[in-house]
C-alpha cells in the first residue's frame, strides 16, 4: 500500500517536471520566432503597414543658458519614483508627526487602549495636517504646479519653487539649537543664517523639534488625568478597597472631565495654533 506522503511526493515531482517541460517549450518557441514589429507587413489590399514605433528616445536637451530639459518619458519616470517618497514626505516634512504623537499620548492619558482606534486617529491627523498645510500647498500650486502644467517653467524650476514653501514652513517650526546641533554634526561651517540651511540638515532638525514640542504638549495634557488617578487611588486606599483597580473607577471621571471641557475642540485648536494657523 502506497503511503499518502509518498503519493504526494510523486504527484509534486510530476507537476514540477510538467512545468519544466512547458517552460522549455515556450522558451524554444520564443527563440525560434523572429520579431515582426519593426518590419513592414502587407495588408489585405497589398500596401505596406508601417512598423510599430517603440518608446521615444530617453534624451536630455541642453538649453543655451546651461539648463537641461528631459523628455516626457524621463519626467514620468522621475515622478513615479518621487511618489514612493510621498509617505516619508508626509511624515517628515509636515505637521503630521506632532499631531499623531499628541493624539497617542491623549489616548494613553485617558486610559483607553483601543478607542479611538488607530485608523480614526490617523485619519483625523491626516485631515488636520491638510488643513494646517493648506497655505503651503496653495503656494506650491500657484507658484510651481500651475506654471509647470501650462509649460511656463521647466521641471527644475518647478521643483525649486515647490521646495521653497516647505523650507519656510519647516524653518519656522524648528529651533535654532536643533539646527546648530546638526550643523555641528555635519561639519558644515558655510551656513551663516538659518535661511541657508539645506534640506539635509533642516529635515532632521525639524523632526527633532517636532518630537520635543509634541512631548511638551503631551506632558501638559497628561497632568490633569494623572491628578484624577492619584485622587481615586488615595480614596480607594483610604476605604480599604485595595483589590479594586483605580483605573476602573477613574476612567469614567476622566472621560467626563474631557467631555465637559470640550477637550477635542481645545486640543485641535491648540495644535492648529501651535503652527500659527
Amino acid at each position: 500500500m502506497v503511503s499518502p506522503r509518498s503519493y504526494l511526493t510523486r504527484l509534486l515531482t510530476r507537476l514540477l517536471l510538467l512545468a519544466m517541460l512547458l517552460g522549455l517549450s515556450v522558451l524554444s518557441q520564443a527563440q525560434d520566432s523572429e520579431p515582426e514589429l519593426a518590419t513592414p507587413q502587407q495588408n489585405s489590399v497589398g500596401g505596406a503597414i508601417p512598423a510599430i514605433p517603440g518608446l521615444p528616445a530617453l534624451t536630455v536637451t541642453t538649453n543655451p543658458d546651461g539648463s537641461e530639459e528631459y523628455t516626457v518619458t524621463l519626467q514620468i519616470l522621475a515622478i513615479m519614483t518621487a511618489l514612493t517618497f510621498l509617505p516619508a514626505i508626509l511624515l517628515m516634512m509636515t505637521s503630521f508627526t506632532r499631531i499623531i504623537i499628541v493624539f497617542s499620548i491623549l489616548r494613553q492619558a485617558l486610559g483607553l487602549q483601543q478607542s479611538p482606534s488607530n485608523q480614526i486617529l490617523i485619519g483625523l491627523a491626516l485631515f488636520l495636517t491638510l488643513f494646517i498645510m493648506q497655505p503651503v500647498l496653495q503656494q506650491v500650486n500657484a507658484n510651481a504646479l500651475q506654471p509647470y502644467i501650462n509649460e511656463q517653467i521647466n521641471a527644475q524650476t518647478a521643483l525649486a519653487r515647490t521646495a521653497e514653501p516647505f523650507h519656510s514652513f519647516m524653518l519656522a517650526q524648528t529651533r535654532e539649537s536643533d539646527i546648530s546641533l546638526f550643523v555641528g554634526i555635519a561639519g558644515n561651517p558655510e551656513i551663516q543664517t538659518p535661511q541657508d540651511t539645506p534640506f539635509s540638515i533642516l529635515v532632521p532638525a525639524f523632526i527633532t523639534s517636532e518630537l520635543k514640542t509634541a512631548f511638551q504638549i503631551g506632558f501638559i495634557i497628561f497632568i490633569p488625568f494623572l491628578v484624577i488617578d492619584i485622587v481615586v487611588a488615595s480614596v480607594l486606599m483610604a476605604m480599604g478597597m485595595m483589590m479594586l483597580s483605580p483605573l476602573i473607577i477613574s476612567l469614567p471621571f476622566k472621560i467626563m472631565l474631557f467631555v465637559l471641557v470640550d477637550g477635542w475642540a481645545m486640543l485641535i485648536g491648540t495644535l492648529a495654533a501651535s503652527f500659527g494657523v
